[in-house]
């Protein structure tokens, strides 16, 4: 069984910074791309950021310049350090990942449960 569990989120107000954490775990053969993505209430689930196994990587455009994203193939873990934040980045933040399990010879999707990130003053 692969899982992905994110942490991090939680209230920051506007300018303010927080970094999501998301590890990947289980039988795990491959992980290729790691991304973040979010929805808002009353909005459709949007990339967020993405980052290759080689690392290239690739932001939304009303994120750039703002959020980094990384990840630490050792362990297996992706992050967002999300820094001038403002109120309309708040959402449910969740990470997405493909992955091979071993014993399989194609990768799928998996999603984390999602972390809150509230910006409020």
């Amino acid at each position: 069984q692969v899982q992905l569990v994110e942490s991090g989120g939680g209230l920051v107000q506007p300018g303010g910074s927080l970094r999501l954490s998301c590890a990947a775990s289980g039988s795990i053969a491959s992980i290729t791309t790691m991304g973040w993505y979010r929805q808002a209430p009353g909005k459709e689930r949007e990339l967020v950021a993405v980052i290759t196994d080689g690392g290239s990587t690739d932001y939304a455009d009303p994120v750039k310049g703002r959020f980094t994203i990384s990840r630490d193939n050792a362990k297996n873990a992706v992050y967002l350090q999300m820094d001038s934040l403002k109120p309309e980045d708040a959402a449910v933040y969740y990470c997405n990942s493909k992955m091979r399990s071993w014993g399989t010879t194609e990768s799928s999707t998996y999603w984390g449960q999602g972390t809150q990130v509230t910006v409020s003053s």
